[in-house]
């Protein structure tokens, strides 16, 4: 088993404190938003293995049947399928939908046939894969996700008492579920951006005084001023998890993290479609093709087993478990049959002979046991085959 060295990536709506804490570290001043643990290209782990440095993706890439096992590159194709974060939110994320694996072929498939350059602002699909993803807390953990039932949508737009926005409550009352939410989204990304910047000022003051269940909404405002994923996000359900609860986001579900410490596990994809908070590229069209217009209270996952504490989702490029270790308890002995990467969030654990602190991680590749012992908090990713 190898200890892995990780990238922590700077998006400016990282937490200034959170990773550092978690590390045990002095914070620089800057935002750390994500560290990431796994082979992906644009930041892999890197390890030693006595010869050198070198990546987890140029380890996998040199073997990747003793690295990931026969049964996974059978079924995913010699790459790691998933990647593993510690995410800090500080400030929202974008207003965001995923691509189902059709979807993501078929516009990858399309922007490569146009020549879009991968690397180019307006471009959708950086990879033919889907990207569903599961955030688990370490901190209470903020954010938006899924859309409200419509007349829930229109009660809440009511009860900010703004004229601007009563058009939009109307329509969600007059249709039915699929096309009063279509109909809106549309509406509001569509509309004209100065009429849409006084309705979000307006509909701010209006959060701000009122307080209660407008809150979230209202802190938005001091992020993106004027942007329309403000009313947008009006029409979705806030959520708050606590310290070891999760949430599983498939393909079409609109979501928003807005603050918060956690674990996030995900398919091996850069994949997204933008709906707003957010300075770059938003693709309405695109966005409206992917988006699943259902509503639907967030499905809060909790962790299932004794020993290994295992977050059941419907989807084979993850699972991801969790271990509670007590002071003077059993050892645990993992599977051995695919990779796995293990990562310490408290305590001191052993994985095998490396002891772990906070924020460390560990990759053991296919066909190595790996022993967990001493007392501390362990999460577990894998695949499943």
């Amino acid at each position: 088993m190898d200890r892995l060295t990780n990238t922590i990536r700077p998006y400016a709506w990282g937490s200034t404190t959170a990773i550092p804490t978690l590390l045990g570290v002095a914070p620089t001043g800057e935002p750390q938003a994500e560290m990431w643990m796994g082979a992906h290209p644009g930041a892999p782990s890197r390890l030693d293995r006595g010869t050198g440095e070198t990546s987890l993706s140029d380890l996998i890439a040199a073997d990747p049947e003793g690295e990931l096992g026969a049964a996974t590159v059978a079924r995913f194709g010699p790459r790691l399928p998933f990647l593993f974060k510690v995410l800090a939110a500080g400030a929202p994320l974008s207003l965001q939908v995923h691509p189902d694996l059709a979807q993501a072929r078929e516009g990858y498939e399309d922007e490569e046939r146009r020549g879009v350059p991968t690397d180019a602002a307006h471009r959708n699909y950086k990879d033919p894969n889907h990207k569903p993803e599961m955030i688990c807390a370490l901190s209470p953990f903020d954010g938006f996700c899924g859309f409200r039932r419509p007349e829930e949508a229109a009660d809440l737009l009511d009860g900010l008492g703004v004229d601007s926005l009563k058009p939009y409550a109307d329509l969600l009352r007059a249709h039915p579920e699929d096309a009063a939410l279509r109909e809106v989204l549309t509406a509001v990304l569509t509309a004209d951006r100065e009429q849409m910047a006084r309705t979000v000022t307006e509909t701010a003051a209006a959060a701000e005084r009122l307080g209660g269940p407008y809150a979230p909404y209202a802190a938005l405002v001091h992020h993106f001023p004027g942007d329309p994923g403000v009313i947008a996000a009006l029409l979705l359900n806030h959520f708050r998890l606590q310290p070891g609860e999760a949430l599983f986001l498939g393909a079409g579900v609109p979501h928003a993290y807005i603050d918060g410490l956690g674990v996030e596990l995900l398919a091996n994809s850069d994949n997204v479609l933008r709906a707003g908070l957010t300075p770059k590229h938003v693709d309405v069209p695109e966005l409206l093709r992917v988006v699943r217009f259902e509503s639907g209270d967030p499905a809060v996952l909790r962790p299932e087993g004794d020993a290994e504490e295992v977050y059941e989702t419907p989807i084979d490029e993850f699972r991801l478990s969790r271990f509670l270790l007590a002071p003077g308890g059993a050892s645990r002995t993992l599977p051995a049959d695919t990779a796995q990467i293990l990562l310490c969030t408290a305590g001191a654990p052993r994985v095998g002979e490396l002891e772990l602190a906070p924020g460390e991680s560990v990759f053991v590749p296919a066909g190595e046991k790996a022993e967990l012992s001493g007392s501390g908090t362990v999460f577990r990713a894998t695949v499943i085959v």
